[in-house]
């Protein structure tokens, strides 16, 4: 079982579009959507629910108001602010570091398991997916993201599938190693303009300098700046990290989109061909 992970530098690159089309096309796969910040994989695949979970990713404090003494210690030593004049504890602001547990004198303060968000296993019409939402202002995205591939990776075993193919986080932040850690292979989708020039550097020096793992790059909407994806690919030469195609612009994406169709399913022009070709590349290497 391989696992493939399509990260990008930035969002808006088509990322989730090129993946959704590697869901129609692969066979024996297990999908996970690991942009668990801003998921959109389903509103392309409708994906229907048939188990979901609580994620508890952290702790946050709780003052026990009648053990509570009012000393004023734990104010004193929080560094965020978290705590208020009459005892109580912000949750927004709170951190979850635990200094006011520590050093609360009359062990008044709890520190109890925060809830950060839900997770997933659905149906599609490709295949299981693994998803998951963090709630509004949640954190520890990162470890939501390594229980997703987990997740999948169990099912793929179990089922014995020869993919789990997983629709990453985009930029280089937590979310993102903890998409690509271990992988087989990472696909890296950039777009033909200085940013996406400049973020793909990053990304690609993450993926295939720091973590040494198979890196493929392909730029969207190449022909909207043949310049700058001529420098995409001296780039790759120089790193030797494999391109694997460049992707025309066209309405076809948007128009299969708002049909919840991947490309290929929506279209047979160009852009489902090139994609298409990417994937019997990937397919290979992999």
């Amino acid at each position: 079982m391989k696992e493939l992970v399509i990260i990008s530098g930035k969002g808006g690159t088509g990322k989730t579009s090129i993946t959704a089309s590697f869901a129609a096309l692969a066979k024996n796969k297990v999908l996970a959507d690991c942009d668990v910040d801003a998921a959109d994989l389903h509103l392309i695949l409708k994906p229907e629910i048939k188990h979901r979970e609580d994620f508890y990713g952290g702790k946050i404090a709780y003052i026990n108001n009648d053990a509570c003494t009012e000393c004023g210690k734990c104010r004193e030593v929080c560094q965020f602010d978290a705590i208020s004049e009459d005892y109580v504890v912000d949750e927004v602001s709170c951190e979850g570091c635990s200094v006011c547990v520590e050093f609360c004198p009359v062990d008044a303060i709890d520190f109890n398991d925060h809830l950060n968000g839900e997770w997933f296993i659905s149906e599609t019409r490709f295949g299981t997916m693994v998803h998951a939402k963090m709630g509004v202002a949640e954190e520890n995205s990162g470890k939501l993201v390594s229980l997703v591939r987990q997740q999948a990776k169990l099912l793929a075993e179990e089922k014995e599938m020869d993919f789990v193919i997983i629709d990453g986080a985009p930029g280089v932040g937590c979310p993102v190693i903890s998409s690509i850690t271990g992988a087989d292979a990472v696909l890296i989708v950039t777009e033909p303009t200085l940013s996406g020039l400049h973020d793909l550097e990053r990304v690609g020096a993450l993926s295939a300098d720091h973590f040494g793992i198979p890196t493929f790059v392909c730029v969207n909407k190449y022909d909207l700046n043949s310049e700058i994806t001529d420098q995409i690919e001296t780039y790759c030469r120089a790193k030797n990290i494999n391109f694997v195609g460049k992707i025309p612009y066209d309405n076809v994406v948007t128009e299969a989109m708002v049909q919840s169709k991947s490309v290929v399913e929506f279209s047979d022009g160009a852009v489902a061909q090139e994609i298409k070709n990417i994937w019997e590349h990937l397919a290979r290497q992999s």
